[in-house]
């Protein structure tokens, strides 16, 4: 059965595509910027106007991305970001992973959850435009020569074939610093038949390694082909690195990996014959926008940038599956086709086993333990983190003074602008390998989690759907007081040897400590139950001796230093709840539940600005943190005097969300304030009704309502302007409304004073007329 994923090439196997993992049968997510609730749209016809967006508006919204005209990225309902004074990378945080481990030490064994993909750029999240149709023969270079300033030797690196006065550079020869010899010129002319079967049509590009030429298969229907070939005849690295591809790509077959056809020979020079992919490199594609941005550096939207990276690490993963790493990843080496990307350029794939051949990379990109220790997965991902920035951001002296370090974060305003972009960059380029993400798959479901986030900041309306995290539950519902126990919970892990064994042990809290205490196998699973008893039985000292026990054995687990974070909640200790909740967010930075966890921490530690942040962030991605994070927006506004914000922050709260009629009833509590006005108290009532309360409740609150409303109305006659209940607001409709509350409360009440008092109320309430 083939998958059903727009654009995915897979199979159903076994209930899931075998390609992009999805379940048959179901739908990509709505991008992000369509159907936004409360959106108008604008003009007819124009350009949009949102950043690096080439759409235009029709019918209101823009043909690319779909927003509607005159959305503003980056607005979320009801926050006031002058009131943050800091972002949460400045926080103290709890030590993790090398900062523990003693010099030398190795990584141990980290929980790995891998990510679900879709085929489309970007998982159906946001939109990025299609690459323009290519013709091939307008690729086809007319003078194909080696820049004089890329002329250096293959042996000992110096220059060569440089200009000296009135005379041109060669383009081969032998360089006067070691006597290596040099060549820089094609080896095949237009027209020449390879291995009798490629015709070649012309030159496309050259690289470090080779000239890269197009041609013809007159063997399969004239098909187009790219040949690879040598870029310097003198390279004896360049002649291995050839075979050794030869010899990888055998195995590499992913729809996200060039295909390699053949590799053949001509005129004693070595050729690997591979798809030509009839797209634009990112960076391509950052060139396009520089020159027509007048020549200044235009990095590409976040979202964009997010989005190619998601698109492309399942060929990561692929490829470390089989045993071989990329080595040199860079924006040069993703080639976009329409609605889909590609990984080109494999001449640095190595296995992983391979302690000799020669390393390929590229300055700026490569991890800086290459040099010493060799490449890795940890040395991949490092490269993905590298490649990210350069894409959203002017990243200068990233191949200079920030070769392998990134500068301040005052300097690249974009991190800046997204902590957990910033987050996810420092994991993937950390100096330690160890601290870095362990691997593609898990790197790409924290890119995914950032990339909600940047949409949901840009369009608000996004948080309309959910995405369940793989390593949470999602959070209960708090409106005002936040015990630990609602904060989102870490999903069980099911894998755990131990797992069966939980499952048969007592509810009760000191019969499962005991039952613990005696298990002889003290795995992860077993020593997170035995936290979470001991919190529940106010047993401070075991949760403490258990996680001790989980970061001794392995000094990245974050679960322990989340519930690190829980245990200082439950003891008042906001600052050391901050710093463990806030190291967590930088091992999972894609998550949402610790930054509601921190921005709880926060609100409770008297950092009120980056908690109402926080909370902002988590509203606007997903359904599942509206309620929680709403409810913490309107209590820090509240505190603050801002009721009108409290007021808004409570209406993201939609009917069908638990916690709706909370919200309702905090609503109308704020709109009963001392100096309430007749409108206030109509609205207040309205939110009531709308709460779905019982009957009993109802009635209470709107007898204290109208009683309110009652002196405000008193002497009017007739038809009001304004209206409460849904009735004018006059006092003979106030009268009756009041009056049948107080009888229909009496009815309800089951105390038999309380009862007759209240029909007292309701007949000293009641309008009498005489007849």
């Amino acid at each position: 059965m083939r998958c059903r994923q727009p654009g995915c090439p897979g199979t159903i196997v076994d209930g899931y595509c075998d390609v992009c993992g999805m379940p048959p049968g179901s739908a990509p997510v709505q991008p992000a910027g369509q159907g936004v609730r409360g959106a108008k749209p604008g003009p007819a016809t124009g350009a949009c106007d949102q950043p690096g967006c080439p759409g235009q508006i029709v019918d209101g919204y823009c043909d690319v991305c779909g927003n509607p005209a005159g959305a503003a990225p980056g607005a979320v309902l009801g926050t006031q970001p002058s009131t943050v004074t800091r972002t949460s990378h400045e926080l103290a945080s709890t030590a993790l992973g090398s900062a523990r481990v003693a010099p030398g030490q190795g990584a141990t064994h980290r929980r790995v959850v891998p990510q679900r993909r879709t085929t489309r750029i970007g998982a159906g999240l946001t939109t990025v435009p299609p690459a323009p149709e290519v013709d091939p023969l307008a690729q086809v270079m007319a003078d194909p020569v080696v820049p004089e300033e890329r002329r250096n030797c293959p042996h000992c690196g110096n220059p060569v074939g440089r200009a000296r006065k009135d005379a041109s550079g060669r383009t081969q020869g032998f360089c006067p610093h070691c006597q290596s010899p040099y060549s820089f010129d094609p080896k095949i002319e237009p027209g020449e038949l390879v291995a009798g079967q490629y015709q070649v049509v012309g030159c496309l590009a050259y690289g470090g390694m080779g000239w890269i030429y197009l041609a013809r298969d007159k063997n399969v229907n004239d098909r187009f082909v790219v040949l690879k070939g040598l870029l310097n005849t003198g390279d004896a690295d360049a002649v291995l690195a050839a075979q050794a591809e030869k010899r990888f790509l055998a195995q590499v077959e992913h729809p996200l990996i060039v295909e390699i056809y053949n590799f053949v020979w001509h005129d004693g020079e070595a050729y690997i014959v591979m798809e030509y992919v009839p797209g634009r490199s990112l960076k391509d594609l950052l060139k396009q926008r520089q020159a027509a941005n007048g020549g200044v550096y235009d990095p590409l939207p976040v979202d964009w940038a997010l989005a190619y990276l998601v698109e492309i690490l399942p060929a990561f993963g692929y490829l470390h599956s089989i045993g071989l790493l990329y080595c040199d990843f860079k924006p040069d080496n993703v080639m976009q086709v329409g609605d889909a990307a590609k990984l080109i350029d494999l001449g640095g794939v190595r296995r992983m086993d391979d302690d000799h051949s020669t390393i390929y990379g590229t300055v700026g990109f490569q991890a800086p333990e290459v040099a010493s220790r060799g490449p890795s997965v940890a040395s991949d991902l490092y490269t993905i983190g590298r490649t990210l920035v350069l894409l959203c951001a002017e990243f200068r002296g990233y191949q200079g003074a920030y070769a392998t370090s990134l500068p301040p974060v005052e300097e690249l305003p974009v991190l800046a602008a997204h902590d957990s972009l910033y987050r996810l960059v420092l994991k993937c380029c950390a100096p330690e390998p160890a601290d870095r993400f362990s691997s593609a798959e898990e790197l790409r479901g924290q890119l995914l989690g950032v990339l909600r986030e940047v949409v949901g900041q840009r369009s608000p309306g996004a948080a309309s759907a959910s995405s369940p995290s793989p390593l949470f539950e999602p959070p209960s519902v708090a409106a005002d007081a936040f015990d630990w126990h609602q904060l989102p919970q870490l999903r069980p892990d099911t894998s755990d040897p131990q797992w069966d064994w939980l499952a048969k042990l007592p509810t009760d809290a000191h019969g499962r400590l005991a039952a613990l205490a005696q298990c002889p196998q003290r795995t992860p699973q077993v020593e997170l139950d035995t936290i979470v008893t001991a919190l529940d039985a106010g047993l401070p000292t075991l949760v403490d001796e258990a996680i001790a026990r989980m970061l001794a054995r392995d000094p990245w687990e974050w679960r322990a230093v989340w519930m690190q974070g829980a245990a200082a909640l439950v003891a008042g200790d906001f600052a050391r709840a901050q710093a463990s909740f806030n190291a967590v967010y930088g091992q999972v930075p894609g998550e949402l539940a610790p930054k509601l966890a921190l921005a709880v921490a926060c609100e409770r530690g008297g950092e009120p600005g980056l908690a109402e942040a926080l909370y902002a962030i988590c509203a606007s991605t997903d359904a599942a943190y509206v309620t929680a994070s709403a409810f913490g927006l309107s209590r820090i506004r509240r505190e603050r005097g801002d009721v009108r914000g409290a007021r808004e922050a409570l209406a993201m709260i939609s009917q069908t969300a638990r916690g709706y009629t909370e919200s309702r009833v905090l609503r109308a509590e704020l709109l009963l304030g001392p100096d309430a006005s007749l409108d206030d108290l109509a609205r207040a009532l309205d939110a009531l009704a709308a709460a779905n309360l019982d009957a009993e409740r109802y009635n209470r609150y709107a007898v204290d309502v109208l009683s309110r409303a009652l002196p405000k109305v008193r002497g009017r006659r007739g038809t009001a302007a304004s209206l409460i209940g849904g009735v004018p607001a006059t006092e003979r409709n106030v009268r009756q409304q009041l009056e049948e509350a107080y009888r229909d409360l009496a009815g309800l009440v089951t105390d038999p004073s309380e009862r007759h008092a209240l029909i007292d109320q309701a007949n000293a309430t009641r309008r009498w007329s005489l007849l």
